[in-house]
């Protein structure tokens, strides 16, 4: 296996391997103790994997951090871990989070068509906090309507602009209402604009307060709420940002006795190469300690602390597995793999913003290794992908026409907005079909249970939605 040169070699030299959730068997790889070459002899390719253990992982070791910060800290509020169904809407993916008592998070109409869903079979109760984000449509205030008379007392609409709050009052009619604000941030420097479009500017948020809530016996302030769309970073721009919104908490707070929620906004990052350091329980620790300094300085209680964790909570379930169906030497130094799907319509982060992701073989780790583009199979330019997170160059091992068996590789840590954006199982570019999906699972003893949640997209599927072959 440590043939001189090998693919193996390669990443034994630049990385400490094996790690968490990646292992070599037999020359194989294995993603979470898992041999995907078995799943790929019995599914076949192109191929997603949500792994479901991973999610309650995750979601077990942020609620342990914080439940330690708020010891260590003597921290008055309690944590709750809220999930946001945006990153993946898929049935098997919330119910499993749910099984961790996970609280839920939506962002538009149909959102709540699922809570509704889970309620009524018995999924989940009355009791779950349900936060509702996002702009607020004429759809989506009768569907907060419609969750908040099917007794759901614990739902809390977050408002992103002033005029928001008239229009839902006018929905629920005689009801009162549970909100929260949304606090405009200071997006980056090198963004394309300066403010946030989403929420309301912190230098109105009090005034707003005092003249259409404090005196609203129907209306109920419980939340308030700040995101940055970078994430939770420790560097000075998510810091500033943070110390603005405590800022604002405490003054609110002040003016507003029912107020007792913050909301964290800004999700964790995941592993996207084989490199990744992130300190999780320094940032967690310095989360609760500036909420806790800020409270016991401005002599206001300290509120529960939500956050609205989604990528971290799915983004490492998931993977994509292809087949290397061709390699082409364009030139002297160009070597393209191409494979048997398109990366554009399976992971198009990788496109639309240049995402990166852990990408590795998963068969032919004894072989050389060569510098090589990836390449999708529809017709567009830019299907393709030739450079990762920290080598900014991919090295794939080497292969030959007169292999027995081609190359598999795989995209890791794809959990997380890949089927939305990508409209999954919708028209894609080129036509080509998404992918099967196959959901894995272990049972009370630690086996691995799996089944096919989806075949891939067949052209009947297609050609309905076009307008063909109606019958």
């Amino acid at each position: 296996m440590k043939t001189r040169g090998s693919y193996f070699d390669l990443i034994d030299q630049t990385y400490y391997f094996p790690q968490d959730g990646f292992d070599l068997e037999n020359g194989n790889l294995f993603f979470h103790n898992m041999s995907l070459k078995f799943i790929i002899d019995k599914y076949g390719t192109p191929l997603k994997i949500t792994y479901l253990p991973k999610i309650g992982e995750q979601i077990k070791r942020i609620r342990n951090l914080f439940s330690k910060a708020i010891k260590t800290h003597g921290y008055k509020g309690q944590y709750k871990y809220c999930y946001c169904t945006k990153s993946c809407h898929f049935s098997f993916v919330v119910k499993e989070a749910l099984q961790y008592g996970v609280q839920l998070e939506t962002s538009s109409a149909y959102d709540l068509d699922i809570v509704r869903e889970l309620y009524e079979e018995g999924t989940i109760s009355k009791d779950l906090m349900i936060i509702n984000n996002g702009y607020k449509s004429d759809l989506y205030l009768k569907k907060i309507k419609m969750i908040q008379d099917l007794g759901f007392k614990n739902c809390i609409t977050v408002l992103d602009s002033m005029n928001e709050l008239d229009r839902l009052l006018d929905v629920v009619k005689n009801d009162t209402v549970n909100i929260g604000i949304r606090m405009a941030i200071d997006e980056e420097p090198q963004s394309a604009y300066y403010t946030s479009r989403l929420g309301i500017r912190p230098s109105e948020i009090v005034k707003f307060y005092n003249e259409k809530i404090k005196n609203n016996p129907r209306v109920n302030l419980e939340l308030f709420h700040f995101f940055v769309d970078s994430g939770i970073k420790d560097n000075l721009y998510y810091w500033g940002v943070y110390q603005k919104a405590l800022g604002v908490y405490a003054e609110l707070k002040k003016q507003c006795e029912s107020l007792h929620i913050l909301d964290l906004g800004g999700g964790l990052p995941i592993r996207n190469n084989l490199g990744f350091e992130y300190d999780y329980k320094y940032i967690v620790n310095e989360l609760v300690r500036g909420i806790t300094e800020t409270c016991v300085n401005e002599e206001i209680d300290e509120p529960d602390i939500i956050t609205e964790f989604g990528k971290y909570t799915v983004g490492e379930s998931g993977a994509v597995i292809f087949k290397v169906v061709e390699a082409k030497q364009q030139n002297d130094t160009e070597l393209w793999y191409l494979i048997d799907n398109s990366l554009m319509t399976t992971i198009p982060d990788s496109w639309g913003i240049c995402e990166k992701f852990i990408l590795l073989p998963v068969n032919k780790w004894d072989r050389p290794y060569a510098r090589v583009n990836i390449g999708g199979i529809t017709c567009d330019h830019a299907d393709y992908y030739n450079t990762e997170d920290l080598n900014q160059q991919v090295f794939l091992p080497r292969v030959s026409p007169d292999d027995p068996e081609p190359l598999y590789i795989g995209f890791f840590h794809t959990g997380a907005y890949q089927d939305s954006l990508s409209g999954y199982g919708g028209i894609k570019h080129c036509l080509i079909p998404s992918p099967k999906h196959v959901v894995i699972d272990r049972d009370d003893n630690g086996q691995i249970v799996d089944y096919l949640f989806n075949e891939e997209q067949s052209p009947d599927d297609m050609l309905r939605i076009l307008g063909y072959n109606r019958k």
